[in-house]
């Protein structure tokens, strides 16, 4: 039995209990680390201030802070439990003895980890070894943003990522990865004679290489075909994709996959129109993380990019209020992926103490039953902002959209209806590879 499992057997008894014993009316007191009778306090820890990408994790932390605003709010029920939420940020600084201590800390002063965004953190021994006020190691709850496999399987850990392998098989060779096709499917699907060409992934670290091999296996899955798969730094100046390119032209390639990093993708594309490689020519494909207002300053040299989405775009506010509510407390400014990232974490930690509250009462909120409450979340969307999940069970989404930038535009392309997604079973696939070894 994994610890959650053993953590709501613990809890059992104390929800027997009759919820009448500690009414809405009681009066909040202090009942655990970082729970006090006015606050409830959370740490973010996340890589922002560092040398090789500033500011890299800065979104994450925008927007659990949002979240905390929103849910401080008239709005977002002004608290929990009769208590304001409050923001520690910890920066981890791309740093594994940072990210380590950072975590540490939180141990000491919060009520658990959330938008968590720090990969160096290589081991999840703090987090699942953490005491709670009454001296049991019952772990830290860690509802993370952007986590690598060892947090990620931690049986404290709830990412509102889940991570792409499923925990069961990290030790296995190969490994099963899970994810979502069918955004890569339509792409295909639109192009008759099929899609074929370069497909680039991050080597800079054993973990980004295996998350961009992975994101493209799924495009190969869904019937694209790599002429060349390279893999290469995301620091690494235009010149370096100089052979890239020229490979593209002779193979007469019309795809154009980039996992690695939007500046380094700028880089890409900034060689290809040197070369003369026309947009019209290419499909250009880029997830999420392309989805940024700094587009804009490069309208002409990334027009056309395809990006493959898991939350609504910023400018369908209007059909969505969560999205609405997001831009309003994180703010249009600082609005990008991470940022939804953070504050989703923020949303899903707060319904988690919602299952508490409503099982165990105001003064219930404990590091035990808050994992417990965490478990309760196989069906997370955030009030629709983002596609449905199972936090709990660490299972990725079935629901993804296509964007496009066109003419200095972030455009829907499919499905066509603001405010929705494309939510076939058959988007979710597993596949096995060895990107472990």
């Amino acid at each position: 039995m994994g610890l959650v499992g053993a953590v709501t057997l613990s809890v059992g008894a104390a929800a027997a209990m009759p919820v009448s014993a500690q009414t809405k009316s009681a009066a909040p007191k202090a009942t655990e680390i970082g729970v006090t009778a006015t606050e409830i306090r959370i740490a973010v820890v996340a890589d922002v201030d560092n040398p090789f990408s500033p500011g890299l994790f800065q979104g994450v932390v925008d927007g659990v802070q949002g979240a905390a605003k929103y849910i401080n709010s008239k709005a977002g029920g002004g608290g929990i439990a009769g208590r304001k939420l409050v923001v520690d940020f910890m920066d981890s600084k791309l740093n594994a003895n940072q990210a380590r201590n950072s975590v540490i800390t939180a141990c000491s002063q919060d009520l658990a980890l959330v938008g968590t965004a720090a990969l160096f953190l290589a081991t999840a021994e703090d987090i699942t070894s953490c005491k709670d006020q009454a001296g049991a190691a019952v772990g830290l709850p860690d509802v993370g943003s952007i986590v690598g496999t060892s947090e990620g399987c931690s049986p404290v850990s709830f990412p509102v990522n889940p991570p792409a392998v499923l925990c069961d098989t990290v030790n296995q060779h190969p490994q099963k990865y899970q994810g979502n096709q069918g955004a890569y499917k339509r792409l295909v699907q639109q192009h008759k004679t099929g899609l074929h060409g370069a497909m680039v992934y991050s080597n800079d670290t054993q973990t980004a290489a295996a998350g961009g091999k992975g994101l493209i296996d799924l495009f190969q899955h869904a019937g694209a075909k790599a002429d060349q798969n390279v893999g290469i730094s995301s620091r690494a100046p235009q010149s370096a994709y100089t052979p890239i390119v020229q490979n593209m032209k002779q193979d007469n390639s019309n795809l154009g996959f980039s996992t690695v990093a939007l500046n380094a993708t700028l880089e890409w594309r900034n060689e290809a129109t040197l070369q003369g490689l026309s947009n019209s020519a290419v499909t250009w494909v880029v997830p999420s993380g392309g989805y940024d207002k700094s587009l804009l300053q490069n309208a002409s040299t990334m027009d056309g990019t395809y990006i493959v989405m898991n939350f609504l775009p910023f400018e369908e506010a209007s059909s969505n209020a969560m999205l609405a509510n997001f831009l309003k407390y994180v703010g249009p400014d600082k609005a990008n992926g991470f940022a939804v990232y953070g504050f989703t974490a923020g949303i899903a930690f707060s319904d988690a103490l919602k299952d508490v509250v409503a099982k165990h009462g105001i003064n219930g909120i404990t590091r035990s039953t808050v994992l417990a409450g965490l478990g309760t979340l196989t069906k997370f969307d955030a009030g629709g902002m983002i596609g449905t999940t199972n936090i709990a069970q660490k299972i990725s989404s079935s629901c993804t959209m296509l964007e496009q930038f066109k003419a200095a535009k972030f455009v829907r392309s499919w499905p066509t209806k603001k405010g929705t997604f494309d939510c076939k079973p058959s988007n979710y696939v597993i596949l096995e590879e060895d990107l472990t070894g």
